[in-house]
């Protein structure tokens, strides 16, 4: 009885993982609507966590300002962010924005101020002396910024940029609350006809998984191409283009 038993439980739970397999498109968008959201999130989050790091490391009244806004912004939890974008900032400014669109701005609000104390530590960590070596040799301040500090802070920040953006594919979790067609709302949608939950919720946990592990590998790459000398897959790519950009160009010279 125990085999057959357990001959029938293997049976139903392979039924059970076929629903996933059946649906497995609408899975995979769910989890690419998701990422959209985040990729557009981090693009602008970076921009300006960028900005307001160097407004907290200006002078007051502006690095106070500056200071609550990352302080309070990073308190708030991303389902009360997004609520209060769909819903609060639809009565506020009589705009009435798509879930899309409120899941970038929910997200952009809360990981900008996390981004911007990344930015703001790895801009002190870079020594002093370099910017006012930079200055003494007749460069402006934009370039000394430009082309000595953050090149240097961009390498101690990616690493933890790329954490965010994990942390911000989850995030768009809690987005179902308005409609967002991602992963977990397209378990819900097939949980409600198919009452499968266990299947269906570890199901979604995987594609989060497989979505951090693929995040880090690019990141860890961009890291490495940062380094002193370029490292990695994508510095070999570049560097591979360039040295046949070189030997075109050396070969089409000697041809005349």
């Amino acid at each position: 009885m125990s085999l057959l038993a357990f001959h029938l439980h293997s049976e139903v739970l392979l039924q059970h993982w076929d629903t996933v397999w059946q649906n497995r498109r609408a899975l995979v968008d769910g989890l690419l609507t998701a990422v959209k959201v985040a990729v557009v999130a981090l693009v602008i989050s970076v921009a300006i966590g960028l900005v307001l790091a160097l407004a907290r490391l200006s002078r007051p009244p502006l690095s106070w300002l500056t200071a609550a806004y990352v302080n309070v912004f990073r308190g708030i939890p991303a389902l009360v962010s997004v609520l209060w974008v769909y819903d609060g900032w639809s009565l506020l400014f009589g705009v009435n924005f798509t879930t899309f669109q409120s899941g970038v701005i929910a997200l952009t609000m809360l990981y900008s101020a996390f981004i911007s104390e990344i930015f703001r530590a790895a801009l002190i960590a870079i020594p002093r002396g370099q910017r006012e070596a930079g200055l003494a040799l007749g460069m402006h301040r934009a370039r000394v910024f430009l082309q000595v500090t953050l090149p240097q802070a961009l390498k101690i920040a990616v690493p933890n940029i790329g954490s965010m953006f994990i942390g911000m594919v989850k995030d768009t979790s809690t987005f179902t609350v308005i409609g967002l067609i991602e992963v977990v709302r397209v378990v819900q949608n097939i949980n409600s006809t198919k009452f499968q939950p266990f299947v269906l919720y570890t199901a979604a946990a995987i594609l989060y998984v497989f979505a951090a592990f693929v995040i880090d590998f690019l990141f860890r790459a961009v890291e490495k191409s940062l380094t002193t000398p370029p490292a990695g897959r994508i510095a070999r790519w570049v560097t591979g283009r360039r040295r046949r950009r070189i030997a075109l160009v050396v070969s089409r010279a000697e041809a005349l």
